[in-house]
Order: C-alpha cells, then sequence, then structure tokens
C-alpha cells in the first residue's frame, strides 16, 4: 500500500520532531484498529500496509534516524518522568517485545475487564532495541534483577516492589502484594517472538497468542491487581520486525549485512560504513543497526522475526496510562 502524498510530504519538509510524530500517528492509525478478521491474516496485512513507511525511512527519509533519539521519548525515561510526577500508588507492568501490532486487544478489551486506558500513546526502544540495554537506561543489568524484588538500590523507580517472571499470567497475580509501588516485567511477547521465528512459523502464528493472551482472563487479572488502589503504566522495552515479510537484499549488500550481523539486527559498532547511499545500515547510539526491511541469506536461514534494527515496529513501542474501574 503506498503512502498519501501529503503524508510522505510532512514527513520529508517538516522538522524532524514532527516528522516523526507524523510516522507515529500513520502507524498508530494502522495498527490500534480493532481487528475485525482473523488475527494472523490482519497482522500480516497490516505489516504490509507499513512498508511503504520503512521504505521512505529507509531511502529518501534514511536521515530522520539520526534525529530519533531527540525527537521520540524514550520509554525508559518516559516512565521515569511519569514515576517523578506522581505520589506513592504507582505501577508499571512491562511486556518485554510488545509492539504497536498488540494495540487493539489492550485497547479493545480494556472496560471489558475493569480497565480504564486514560492515556494511550507511543514512545520508542532504547538504541539498540533490546532488553539489555532497557534494564540499563532502569538502572539494572537484566530484566531479570526485578525477579523477588531483586533490582536493587540503583533501580530507578524507587521505592518498588519488583518482579521478573515467566510464569503465566493468571498464576502473576498473585506475586503481586500489599506494597503501594510495583514494577512488574513479564518476559512475554518476546519469549513468542523467539520461540516462533523459525521458518514455517512467524507473524501469523504470534498474532493468534496475542489474541489469546491479551482478550483472557489472566492477563485482564494480572493488570487489575496492579492497578487496585495505584496508577498504571504499561509498556514495553522494544518492538520487533516480521522479517519474514522483508524484502531481500540484493547479493552484494546481503553479503555485507551477513558479515556484520550474521543472522540478527544490531552489532558493536566497528569498521567502515557501507558504499551504499541510502546506507544499508546505521551507527547510532554506539551501535550499528540494519536499516530497514532487508533480510539476506545466512546459514541456518535468516529468522522470520527478530528485533534490534531500525524499522517502525521495532523501534516504537505502546505507552498507555491505566486505572482500574469502580
Amino acid at each position: 500500500m503506498s503512502l498519501p502524498g501529503d503524508l510522505v510530504d510532512r514527513i520529508l519538509t517538516l522538522p524532524p520532531d514532527q516528522a516523526w510524530q507524523q510516522v507515529g500517528l500513520h502507524a498508530w492509525s494502522v495498527c490500534a484498529a480493532p481487528v475485525q478478521q482473523d488475527p494472523g491474516a490482519a497482522a500480516v496485512a497490516r505489516d504490509r500496509s507499513l512498508h511503504a513507511l520503512d521504505l521512505l525511512l529507509s531511502g529518501a527519509a534514511w536521515d530522520l534516524w539520526q534525529h530519533l533519539a531527540g525527537s521520540v521519548p524514550a520509554a525508559s525515561q518516559a516512565l521515569k518522568d511519569w514515576w517523578a510526577a506522581h505520589p506513592p500508588g504507582r505501577a508499571v507492568l512491562l511486556l518485554d517485545g510488545l509492539s504497536l501490532r498488540e494495540l487493539p486487544w489492550l485497547l479493545c478489551q480494556a472496560e471489558a475487564h475493569g480497565i480504564r486506558v486514560r492515556k494511550a500513546g507511543w514512545r520508542r526502544a532504547e538504541i539498540p532495541g533490546d532488553t539489555v540495554s532497557f534494564a540499563r537506561a532502569l538502572g539494572v543489568p537484566t530484566r531479570a534483577a526485578l525477579q523477588n524484588n531483586g533490582a536493587g538500590s540503583a533501580f530507578a523507580l524507587q521505592p518498588a516492589r519488583t518482579e521478573c517472571t515467566d510464569m503465566p499470567f493468571q498464576d502473576c497475580a498473585g506475586l503481586i502484594g500489599a506494597e503501594r509501588d510495583q514494577v512488574f516485567w513479564h518476559p512475554w511477547p518476546d519469549q513468542a517472538v523467539h520461540q516462533m521465528a523459525p521458518a514455517g512459523k512467524g507473524l501469523p502464528q504470534l498474532a493468534l497468542e496475542a489474541r489469546d493472551k491479551l482478550t483472557g482472563p489472566g492477563f485482564w487479572a494480572l493488570a487489575r491487581r496492579l492497578a487496585e488502589g495505584r496508577r498504571l503504566v504499561l509498556t514495553s522495552d522494544h518492538g520487533y520486525a516480521a522479517t519474514g515479510l522483508f524484502d531481500d537484499a540484493a547479493e552484494a549488500q546481503g553479503h555485507y549485512l551477513r558479515e556484520l550481523f550474521k543472522s540478527g539486527r544490531s552489532s558493536p559498532d566497528g569498521g567502515q560504513p557501507g558504499r551504499w547511499l541510502p546506507p544499508e545500515d546505521l551507527v547510532l547510539a554506539g551501535a550499528r543497526l540494519a536499516l530497514g526491511r532487508r533480510r539476506w541469506k545466512c546459514p541456518g536461514g535468516y529468522p522470520t522475526l527478530a528485533h534490534g534494527g531500525l524499522s517502525v515496529l521495532e523501534m516504537l513501542v505502546p505507552f498507555l496510562e491505566m486505572e482500574r474501574m469502580n
């Protein structure tokens, strides 16, 4: 699907912060609409409808990525700002790897399960878009540090009771105590992203699982428990790319990308930039990141789901402020 001409003009001519606002608004409009068909087919259709946006951001507008950090607030910083702005009675639910694709289930199911969405918007992942980068931005080495209230004094969201577990959602609500401030980090859907990355799996299967999880009673029981007497923010550390739907890079470019990234989407900075313009990769915040919707041949096959590179649904994540309804 092509982009409206006036949207292309705005992205290409507005100042970077306003251009990124246009990018976010368009991605939100595509992803947040209620799903009226099979979730797998809807996820693929919506992902393909954003192909032109990613193509623009890896082509004529590639330099906008250099302004991303100064134009879109990081989810980690937004959490710290939100935490500091409110008194005790705060809760944060981090769903690792949650992307804008999962918005319809969150927005459409909340009130039916006793939760009101007060504010809904997007923030950006850390650069690179991975779990460790986000954890370090919050003052802990890994997400596992939050397990059993183990975050320590360096954790940015003090004095929260913290937890991290991959238990089923229906069992997680029982881990929430009476402490006024709570932070809960769950590794879904990131675990599913990696489990469903081999050939033959991918986005349709993940979309079905997301529908089942986010419309089921277990997830909303956890959200209600966290929101009991507390303000609640739900957000994510990074999104993910449906790399199984990406275009194959040309042979020389594919060889270059394979040497840099193997079957991943980012690597520590090093070496000289590629000779192509627009570029195949960019160095941002000390890391080298694959740019746009490109995949390449690699031993064992390129994964159908991945994160860490520069595409819209890898880098923009939901940021929802919620409260429990009376």
